[in-house]
């Protein structure tokens, strides 16, 4: 029985198919995985790992390289304060001391009724309106300790929850647009391939 719910084991499917190899799915697959439980559970790491004919400690191994994998649980809100140089000129450092106080955790850390987890971030890219915050990887414009404390209140009554989903959510329209092609078609285009590579190097090892 799949972990991933059935919606989510469709897409993990149709993503497989756009790889030649399965192994080469497994970063989208895991955000799938973040996307179902919020972070990357064993069961999650276990059900990409059997989908890409890996091992669960490939799966650990790759998912333990980046930082926008979890490998433990992490609040409903993940929420990054840079302090990189720009920010960090503007505040950032007593930016993110504020945000401890507010959220009543320390960086690294989640907050006591679980919906907050409070992370120091390298440059987030929105240096023109230092310090820079996220939450869940959306940018959320909260430069000074009074604005921090109301997004701080707008998450907690909901009010952001059509500009912030919960975490591990990338995207949540599907698009439809780009380069389409049947299954079917691929898969015979890749065994053509296949064959082709096969027959060239019978060829020159004779």
């Amino acid at each position: 029985m799949s972990h991933f719910r059935t919606d989510l084991r469709q897409r993990a499917e149709e993503i497989i198919a756009l790889y030649p190899r399965k192994r080469s799915a497994m970063l989208p697959l895991l955000h799938l995985a973040q996307e179902q439980d919020g972070y990357l559970s064993d069961e999650g790491i276990a059900e990409v790992a059997l989908l890409t004919d890996t091992t669960p400690a490939d799966v650990r191994g790759t998912a333990s390289f980046y930082d926008m994998y979890h490998l433990e649980p992490v609040g409903k809100y993940v929420v990054g304060v840079c302090t990189n140089i720009a920010c960090l000129l503007a505040g950032g450092e007593e930016l993110l001391e504020h945000a401890s106080t507010t959220l009543g955790c320390s960086v690294g850390s989640t907050s006591p009724d679980g919906l907050f987890t409070l992370e120091e971030t390298e440059c987030l890219a929105d240096c023109n309106l230092a310090p820079c915050v996220q939450v869940n990887h959306r940018y959320v414009r909260s430069t000074t300790p009074a604005a921090f404390d109301e997004m701080v209140d707008d998450l907690r009554n909901g009010r952001l929850d059509h500009d912030v989903p919960s975490h591990g959510t990338l995207i949540r329209v599907r698009r439809n647009g780009g380069l389409r092609a049947e299954r079917s078609e691929v898969a015979t285009e890749r065994a053509e391939a296949k064959a082709a590579r096969e027959a060239r190097v019978s060829k020159e090892s004779s």
